[in-house]
C-alpha cells in the first residue's frame, strides 16, 4: 500500500506589509493583505484528508488529498463533498454528476468515476471490507460486462443492504424473546427493555427507508440513471470532441478564414452571422442526436436498472421485516393494554365486593354497639335474648349482602 501526499498551490497574491501614507494613517489594503498571511486562514475549507484510491485494475493506494484537488479532478461542487464528510450526518444519497457518482450509503462514502473509486479512509470495518472486496473482484473478474462505475456502485449497495439486513436480524433475535417475556410478566424492567428496542427499531427503519427511497428515486428517473453512465459518456466525449463541430468559415470572396485568425472590422458582421448559422446547425444536429439517443436510452440504462431493481427487492424485504416486527410490537402493546384493563376491572369488582361487605359489617356493628350501651332493656331479662339478637342481625346482614350481589349482577357490574 502506497501513500502519496497531495500538493498545495499557494495563492499568487503577495503578502503586503503594513504601510502608512503621507498623513500617517495606516494603509487598509496592507492590513487586509497582512490578515491573509495568518496561518491557517488560506487553508480554511481546504484541509487534507486521507483517501483510498482504487483503479479499474484493482490496485489501491492511500492518498492525502485536499478538497480543492478532488473538486477539480472529479468536477464536483463543494456541497457534494459535504456528503462525504464524517463530521456531518447525512441520510443515504446517490448522486449522478457529469464525471462522477457521489455515494453516501451508511458507512461507505466514496466518489466513483469511470476508471477509479476514491473512498473516504476510515477505521470502520465497512470501509476496509469495501476496499478488499472491490480489489478482489476487479482483479479476478476482469471480463465482467458491467462498467467500472456500476461494479463499484453494486458493491456499495450490496454491503449496505447486507449490513442493514444483518442488523435487522440481530434486532429481531433480541426483541422477540423480550416481547414474549413481557406478555407473560409485565414488569418495569421488561417495559424499559422494550422501549429501548423500539427506539432502535424506529431509527433503523428510517435508515432502511431512506436507502429504499433513494434506489426507487433513481429507478423512476431515466435521466438520473443516464447521468450515471460515466464510461459511455467518456467514450462519447472522446469520440466527438468539440473542435470537430466547429467548421472553417469561408468569406464571400472564396478565402478561407481560420478559426485562430483575427477578424478584420469590415468582415466581422458577416463572420458573426455565419458563425451563428454554424452554431445553429450544430444545435440542430445535437437535437437530432439527442432524439436518436433518447430512443437508445432504455438500452443504455438497462444494466443499471436491473442492478438497482435487484437491490431494491433486497432492501424492500428488509423493510417488510421491520414492518412485521413493528406490528408484532404493536400487537404486544395492545395485548398488554387489554391485560392491564382486565386486571383493573377485577380490582374494581373486588372493590365493589369489599365496599358491600364493609357496609353490611357496619350494620352489624351498629346493632352490636346499640346493645352494648349502658341502658336497661327487656331483652336482657331472657337468658339467650342477646344471642338471638346477634343471630337475627347476622342473618339480616347476610341477606342484605346477597341482595347487593344480586343487584350488581343484574346491573352487569359483576360477572354472572
Amino acid at each position: 500500500m502506497e501513500e502519496t501526499q497531495g500538493h498545495y498551490y499557494p495563492s499568487s497574491m503577495p503578502e503586503s506589509t503594513l504601510s502608512n501614507d503621507s498623513g500617517g494613517r495606516p494603509n487598509f489594503i496592507g492590513q487586509v493583505n497582512r490578515g491573509l498571511g495568518v496561518p491557517g486562514l488560506k487553508k480554511r475549507g481546504h484541509g487534507t484528508r486521507s483517501w483510498i484510491k482504487i483503479d479499474q485494475d484493482g490496485n489501491s493506494q492511500t492518498l492525502t488529498l485536499d478538497k480543492g484537488t478532488i473538486m477539480r479532478n472529479c468536477a464536483l461542487p463543494s456541497r457534494d463533498l459535504r456528503l462525504l464528510d464524517p463530521m456531518f450526518i447525512y441520510p443515504s444519497t446517490i448522486l449522478g454528476r457529469e464525471k462522477a457518482i457521489v455515494v453516501n450509503l451508511e458507512q461507505i462514502r466514496c466518489i466513483i468515476t469511470s476508471d477509479e473509486a476514491i473512498l473516504m479512509n476510515s477505521l470502520d470495518g465497512s470501509v476496509g471490507q469495501y476496499r478488499a472486496e472491490l480489489c478482489n473482484r476487479l482483479q479476478k473478474e476482469k471480463t465482467d460486462d458491467l462498467p467500472f462505475e456500476f461494479r463499484a456502485l453494486e458493491l456499495a449497495l450490496e454491503l449496505t443492504c447486507t449490513s442493514l439486513d444483518a442488523q435487522v436480524k440481530e434486532l429481531e433475535m433480541e426483541i422477540y424473546p423480550v416481547l414474549d417475556e413481557l406478555a407473560l410478566s409485565i414488569s418495569t424492567i421488561n417495559l424499559e427493555r422494550v422501549r429501548r428496542f423500539k427506539g432502535h427499531l424506529l431509527a433503523l427503519t428510517q435508515r432502511v427507508q431512506k436507502v429504499r427511497d433513494e434506489i426507487e428515486h433513481l429507478m423512476d428517473d431515466d435521466g438520473d440513471m443516464a447521468e450515471m453512465c460515466l464510461t459511455e459518456k467518456k467514450m462519447r466525449s472522446d469520440s466527438y470532441p468539440l473542435n470537430d463541430y466547429l467548421p472553417t468559415i469561408s468569406s464571400g470572396s472564396g478565402r478561407v478564414i481560420s478559426r485562430s485568425a483575427p477578424a478584420s472590422p469590415e468582415r466581422s458582421t458577416s463572420g458573426l452571422q455565419m458563425l451563428q448559422r454554424a452554431f445553429s446547425s450544430i444545435g440542430n444536429s445535437s437535437k437530432h442526436g439527442s432524439s436518436v439517443g433518447s430512443s437508445d436510452n432504455g438500452e443504455r440504462i438497462e444494466p443499471l436498472e436491473m442492478l438497482l431493481e435487484a437491490y431494491f427487492i433486497v432492501i424492500d424485504n428488509t423493510l417488510n421485516t421491520l414492518s412485521s416486527l413493528k406490528e408484532y410490537i404493536d400487537d404486544t402493546e395492545d395485548f398488554i393494554n387489554i391485560k392491564l384493563g382486565n386486571i383493573q376491572n377485577r380490582l374494581i369488582q373486588f372493590e365493589v365486593l369489599l365496599t358491600a361487605a364493609t357496609l353490611v359489617a357496619a350494620v352489624f356493628t351498629v346493632v352490636a354497639g346499640v346493645f352494648g350501651m349502658n341502658f336497661k332493656a327487656g331483652v336482657f331479662d331472657y337468658p339467650f335474648g342477646f344471642h338471638w339478637v346477634l343471630i337475627i342481625t347476622g342473618i339480616a346482614c347476610a341477606l342484605l349482602y346477597m341482595a347487593f350481589l344480586s343487584y350488581f349482577r343484574y346491573k352487569n357490574v359483576l360477572p354472572s
